[in-house]
């Protein structure tokens, strides 16, 4: 009886800590989407610094493999890529100029292909197709409109909306695994108990019974 309970009991503290960390996802992407410039240099400072590590683990790796017909190529990746690393570190509002000129055109040219194709299709998701190609389009024009001053807040929405999202879906999961444990640890408790309690109450009366009539217990 301990064991399922105390399972129980883990199950629902990593759900807790499930939730808690969605809470603190949920207040950074907050915090972020109130202060834009912010989340977008610490954005852009996070993935320099994943650049980096990423080339340095490949450079270690290309190094452990070094006998293999790739080994160069995955020399050039890993310099690659702590090159890049270390320039977004340390000029990260032009990597930002950079990068959001390249997420604009990418939503004006999946917004344009999309818009097109729609039209050109007219498949069953027409509408939606449509919708989501002219909402590409418009953007992709924003920002490339007020760029380069839309660089310092497009990352930063952008980073502040998958921290919010990502948080609410923590919290979701956490908040319904919680639920979901406790009524199985509940019901499992239940179930055993009133098992334990039905027993001697159905075996009370064939006991008398067979007390009270000693010829029939031995028919």
């Amino acid at each position: 009886m301990t064991g399922p309970a105390q399972e129980g009991r883990k199950l629902r503290r990593s759900f807790g800590w499930l939730a808690a960390l969605g809470v603190i996802l949920v207040i950074a992407g907050i915090v972020g989407l109130v202060y834009t410039g912010l989340a977008t240099l610490t954005s852009m400072l996070l993935f320099g610094w994943l650049l980096l590590v990423g080339g340095l683990v490949g450079l270690f790796q290309a190094v452990e493999s070094r006998g293999s017909s790739f080994f160069w190529l995955s020399v050039v990746v890993a310099a690659l890529n702590i090159a890049a690393g270390v320039v977004v570190i340390r000029h990260p509002e032009g990597s930002a100029e950079a990068l959001t000129m390249f997420a604009a055109l990418l939503f004006l040219t999946g917004g344009l292909f999309r818009l097109v194709g729609s039209l050109v299709v007219r498949g069953p998701q027409f509408g939606w197709t449509l919708l989501q190609g002219a909402f590409g389009l418009l953007l992709g024009i924003l920002v490339l409109a007020n760029w380069p001053e839309s660089s310092r807040y497009v990352l930063g929405v952008f980073f502040s909306l998958a921290l919010l999202f990502d948080g609410l879906g923590l919290i979701a999961i956490g908040v319904g695994g919680r639920r979901i444990v406790e009524l199985v640890t509940d019901g499992g408790q239940g179930g055993e108990e009133a098992g334990a309690a039905s027993g001697p109450a159905s075996a009370g009366p064939f006991e008398r019974s067979s007390e009270e009539d000693p010829d029939r217990s031995k028919n």
